[in-house]
């Protein structure tokens, strides 16, 4: 560089403090946007005009008939109220387990707090597949009590109930409230909960008057959290519960892809979008929160002495064991042993068949290429674009800021939707992508942008401003101030994120339903059509399936954890 000319470098400082030549910067940067505009808000937009002008000219007849429907209102009542009930029992468990990790050392502490959140990583396919597995019809657990008890038929029916739907939202859900809790609560000063014990506050009155106060924003915040979560369920609630239990999500996609009802499809999504983005802002109001509170005190966990304080952790290893680690299992075992009494891998091997009256166009191991080939295209894209997207929200200009909210958007908005809308805007030239096999890694982009830009940004936050520019006046080209000085400070995170993406693409389920080609079909796709069809070999091969899409999605999760272990990211 020409340092005669302190213009230029003035102008590099102000356009490439990231290591962007100024004029390419400018338009590179913009890439990210241009992504999000055309995937994402004008597919948006598309679903909102055909929602106010299903035939071209203002029509609020689909809004009519979800307000003069009972059926809609009783559909929009269960959706709210299954979510508020599945954060009421995951608080309900996560609290406690919360504070055995804050108060309590023992050994495999911070492994066990860590696996918690294996859960949370799989597929909703692979979830509602553990389930069967472990407490359906054909489950281990009803196969144990027929044999105990000498029994004809099932005396456990869970599925196509509530009941079974809540208990995998728990399962789903239970890492994201106790890792969120345990963080903040590990993080606050103890003193306030010592002078009150010692002005004889003691019991429930600790509780009441210290302990959830003092949460309170972690607590709300969680629960905010899980009610977003659970009220955009759909794999879960779709497979699980049926028709019986449909969720506004799941009317979304029965509206659309079964009855053809284009306009009441697009009424129920605008309305679930508008409930989202209002829980989105209440979130984001109660983390602004949380950061304000956030200390940096000492650890207080030490070896629980009493006999009712090692039940007590006891009790909650217990259930985290058995909540956590039973279905995984459950659906391993089944997979080897439900052709026959001893283990065989039967359905494994069937997984290259394709048999004459299958619903599948194409054998079903077939899917896994097709998924590691949407994996890694959509690794690559979400990479590239997160990368540019962490660059512009880092800048420090008052008019980028809103940005950073724009890209979160993907985050609370539900697959199905985004699906849906493929279906309307993506059909005409000069976007006409709904029948091309390129549409399934931009929509599993969209998703899993967020989690690269949040696994990028702290670390790109964290190097020294001054740093790049330094190395300009040193003579170093932009790229070798990325290729010499930011790569190597972004690598923990760039792997983060990379192996997010990687895992979000593996187990998409909701938009991939909606935009897969019968011929391409994605490995989540599969095992939903698999689970849907009577017949063991169906079953088996599901549950084959569900096993290999486990160990994937377990495996980039350790890869994460491994990763981001100096504390990269925000999730």
């Amino acid at each position: 560089m020409d340092r005669s000319r302190p213009g230029a470098l003035n102008a590099w400082r102000r356009w490439a403090g990231n290591g962007v030549p100024a004029r390419a910067g400018q338009a590179v940067l913009l890439l990210p946007v241009i992504f999000l505009a055309l995937f994402f808000l004008y597919p948006l937009l598309a679903i909102l005009d055909y929602s106010l002008r299903p035939a071209g000219v203002v029509d609020l007849s689909g809004f009519a008939r979800i307000i003069t429907s009972a059926y809609y209102r009783d559909t929009v009542v269960f959706t709210i109220g299954q979510a508020a009930l599945s954060t009421l029992f995951t608080l309900a468990l996560a609290l406690p387990g919360a504070y055995v990790f804050v108060r309590y050392d023992f050994p495999g502490r911070d492994t066990l707090l860590a696996l918690s959140a294996v859960p949370f990583v799989l597929p909703t396919v692979v979830v509602a597949a553990a389930f069967s597995a472990l407490i359906g019809e054909r489950g281990l657990v009803n196969s144990l009590l027929m044999s105990v008890l000498h029994l004809a038929d099932a005396p456990l029916r869970l599925e196509r109930t509530l009941a079974i739907i809540l208990i995998v939202h728990v399962f789903y859900n239970y890492a994201v409230a106790l890792r969120l809790i345990t963080a903040y609560w590990a993080n606050q000063s103890p003193r306030m909960e010592e002078a009150a014990r010692l002005l004889g506050c003691a019991g429930w009155r600790l509780w009441w008057e210290i302990r959830l106060p003092l949460l309170r924003p972690a607590l709300l915040a969680a629960a905010v959290l899980v009610f977003i979560f659970t009220f955009t369920s759909f794999g879960v609630v779709l497979i699980l519960g049926g028709v019986r239990f449909a969720t506004l999500e799941v009317q979304i996609y029965y509206q659309a892809l079964n009855l053809f009802d284009l306009p009441v499809a697009a009424a129920l999504a605008l309305v679930q979008m508008a409930l989202m983005f209002g829980l989105l802002l209440v979130y984001t109001r109660l983390q602004r929160q949380m950061s304000v509170d956030w200390q940096s005190v000492q650890r207080v966990a030490r070896a629980p002495r009493r006999r009712t304080e090692k039940l007590f952790l006891a009790g909650n290893l217990l259930l985290m064991a058995g909540l956590l680690f039973a279905p995984p299992l459950a659906l391993l075992l089944r997979s080897l042993t439900f052709a026959s009494d001893r283990p065989t891998l039967a359905y494994y091997l069937l997984l290259t068949q394709n048999p004459r009256d299958s619903i599948l166009f194409v054998p079903p191991l077939y899917a896994i290429g097709n998924s590691l080939v949407f994996a890694l295209v959509t690794l690559l894209l979400a990479l590239v674009l997160g990368v540019l997207t962490a660059i512009l929200i880092e800048r420090r200009q008052r008019w980028l800021r809103w940005l950073d909210a724009l890209f979160m958007l993907p985050l609370v908005t539900s697959a199905v939707t985004l699906g849906f809308g493929y279906l309307i805007a993506l059909d005409e030239p000069p976007l006409a992508l709904r029948a091309s096999p390129v549409i399934i890694p931009i929509a599993h982009t969209l998703v899993a942008l967020p989690f690269v830009v949040r696994s990028l940004l702290p670390a790109l936050r964290a190097i020294p401003p001054t740093l790049a520019p330094a190395a300009v006046t040193l003579g170093a080209a932009p790229w070798q101030v990325w290729r010499f000085i930011r790569l190597p400070l972004l690598s923990r995170s760039l792997v983060v994120g990379a192996t997010f993406a990687f895992t979000v693409s593996m187990g998409e389920f909701g938009a991939s339903l909606f935009i897969a080609r019968p011929d391409t079909p994605t490995l989540p796709v599969v095992i939903f059509r698999l689970l849907g069809q009577p017949g063991a070999d169906n079953y088996g091969q599901a549950l084959a399936l569900s096993v290999l899409l486990m160990l994937v999605c377990s495996l980039s999760f350790i890869i994460i954890e491994r990763s981001r272990s100096a504390g990269v990211g925000e999730f």
